[in-house]
């Protein structure tokens, strides 16, 4: 390969950024040009302007927000004292990945857009506006603009003479070798690498801490329709300390049976010891990973055979497949034409990786090893909020974090029920049958409540979205502030009705006003929009008198435009303001930070 020319780097909080980064590089190394990619905050920004040709990938999530591993190089980005000559030396060009059933579709990408403009960059090509609701996904945007971008970027960088394109059919080398060890090493032992109690380092994801969980408590009732967990874990000794609006990422496991299945699909020995070798200088092996590593760690711990694959998965399992009818078949789910084909096969059931491996026997057992990591991303950690604070501990009561769990299992058209690989791993492990240890860390979350004493706070918190919002309460209550005003919306009182007795002693001490709507309790269904409606004249005086900090978290289907819709009215009806108005105002709301949001699909 050439010396590195091309530079992309991602922004990505599910994934999918990442795979189109991946696949960029993939398409570059066909095309005979070197190429580096990276997370773009782990890339140092600073160099950005001694480099040529940069492809920016940036997901949008949330209200706008950038993802988790850009908030750096944004910050850096948008700083006023960069010169306007700053970038003048590079061409750029931006794929955005985002969901037009927000309201900022693809904000993120647009105005980075702008900003690269703004220092002088120049632009190769429009921005690339990917679409979750298409029916063909990203890629009915992503693929047209990807051939026009590599007659563009081949324009300036044609391959040195002699050389030809890497034909699609040809497999590319592998990032790794697998050096199989004869037998097991005498020193050293296998296992994560882990912070350990009484480290000065915070933990991370490089380094979890293995939190012992102490109690892993069923909270809705049994006839309730869905599992809901309360899980507490001892952090006594770690270095972890959170605050209200934290967040929690938890590196979840792959049961044993589907580590065993995985293996004897493949044709794999799950004690085979190996040491992973990569194949290019730049590239350094997973810090997740042990030396040596067994097969059976390698692929309980870091191969996400759980999830739905995507299209590159079959464009390289095409590539390995020594079996003609299976091939073609890859070959038809990894080409244009076929993604409607693949839609139906693989994302409509969440079909998972292993059940294609099982589904394509011939290929599945002749996978060489080296490949495995090219093939299977990595386990992604899991984020949740923290449903606890620190400042509520007592002589018995240590250092303690609490998370409440939704157990994620649906139906499909696939036999099997489909099932969240973290909550579902994390509901069967019990704390009565001996010790459970769980890798975790803490990073801040998106919702950051106001530290002067008396400005209320209105929390509205649907299900599972309430988990923030008891660790604010036992926060605010714990500091004397009293003006906590939770809309905490559920099926039942008598089902999934969480932390019921908490909230009514923290009433009886005029610590909380709760305003609960049980949607399933009378003919019409009631949510917290509709509360918030009733309530209407105290909502306004809370923010428009009193400058209260309103909050919202749960689930991002339509529960959100629903609460928006609900305060647009109030705004109206209480305030007498007119629609734009009202539209202005709650806009006002969120840019000083008095309306958060955390949501989640």
């Amino acid at each position: 390969m050439p010396s590195p020319q091309l530079l992309v780097l991602f922004g990505s909080q599910t994934g999918t950024a990442q795979d189109v980064s991946e696949r960029l590089g993939r398409e570059a190394r066909r095309r005979r040009l070197g190429c580096r990619v990276q997370a773009l905050d782990s890339y140092p920004v600073v160099n950005l302007i001694n480099e040529p040709l940069v492809i920016f990938v940036c997901a949008t999530t949330g209200q706008g927000d950038p993802p988790d591993n850009m908030k750096n190089f944004w910050r850096f980005i948008f700083r006023k004292n960069l010169p306007s000559t700053a970038l003048c030396q590079m061409d750029f060009a931006i794929l955005g990945l985002g969901d037009s059933s927000y309201a900022k579709f693809n904000f993120v990408a647009k105005k980075l857009h702008r900003r690269l403009l703004q220092l002088g960059g120049s632009a190769l090509l429009p921005v690339c506006l990917g679409d979750d609701q298409h029916e063909l996904g990203p890629d009915a945007a992503v693929d047209p603009w990807l051939r026009d971008l590599w007659d563009r970027v081949l324009g300036l960088y044609p391959p040195p003479p002699g050389l030809t394109e890497i034909p699609p059919g040809v497999p590319l080398p592998s990032k790794f070798t697998l050096l199989f060890l004869q037998e097991a090493p005498s020193t050293g032992s296998e296992g994560q690498r882990v912070a350990h109690p009484g480290s000065q380092e915070p933990p991370s994801e490089s380094k979890p801490f293995l939190a012992p969980m102490i109690s892993n408590q069923r909270v809705t009732g049994p006839s309730h329709f869905q599992d809901v967990r309360l899980i507490e874990f001892d952090i006594s000794g770690s270095s972890i300390s959170f605050a209200a609006g934290d967040v929690v990422l938890i590196q979840p496991s792959n049961s044993a049976a589907h580590v065993q299945q995985f293996c004897q699909v493949l044709g794999l020995d799950p004690d085979q010891l190996f040491t992973l070798q990569p194949r290019e200088p730049d590239v350094s092996s997973p810090t997740r990973l042990p030396q040596p590593c067994s097969m059976r760690h390698l692929v309980s711990h870091y191969l996400d055979i759980a999830s739905v694959p995507r299209r590159s998965f079959f464009e390289l399992l095409a590539c390995l497949s020594l079996h003609e009818l299976e091939r073609e078949k890859l070959l038809e789910f990894s080409s244009a034409q076929g993604q409607e084909e693949l839609f139906e096969y693989c994302n409509r059931p969440h079909r998972t990786i292993l059940e294609v491996l099982c589904d394509f026997p011939h290929t599945a057992a002749a996978i060489p090893p080296d490949y495995l990591l090219d093939l299977i991303p990595a386990i992604r950690p899991r984020a949740f909020s923290i449903a606890s604070s620190l400042l509520v501990r007592g002589p018995t009561h240590p250092s303690r974090l609490q998370i409440l769990v939704a157990v994620v299992q649906f139906q499909t058209r696939l036999k099997e029920p489909r099932r969240g690989l973290c909550s579902s791993w994390l509901a069967s492990l019990d704390p009565g049958q001996g010790p459970v240890r769980v890798p975790l860390w803490v990073r801040p979350g998106s919702l950051a409540f106001p530290e002067t004493p008396d400005t209320p706070v209105i929390m509205v918190g649907p299900g599972t979205g309430v988990a923030p919002f008891r660790a604010a309460i036992q926060e605010r209550v714990a500091q004397g502030q009293t003006g906590n005003f939770l809309f905490f919306g559920c099926r039942w009182r008598d089902q999934d009705f969480y932390w019921e007795a908490e909230w009514q002693e923290l009433e009886k001490r005029d610590c909380l006003t709760l305003v609960p709507a049980f949607s399933r309790e009378q003919e019409q269904k009631v949510y917290v929009q509709h509360r918030l409606r009733e309530l209407g004249s105290l909502v306004w005086e809370l923010l428009d008198r009193q400058g209260a900090y309103f909050y919202l978290a749960g689930n991002a289907k339509s529960m959100p435009a629903d609460v928006s819709e609900a305060l647009m009215s109030i705004f109206q009806e209480e305030g007498g303001l007119c629609s734009p108005d009202a539209a202005a105002y709650l806009a006002r709301l969120q840019r000083t930070r008095r309306f958060q949001t955390e949501t989640w699909a």
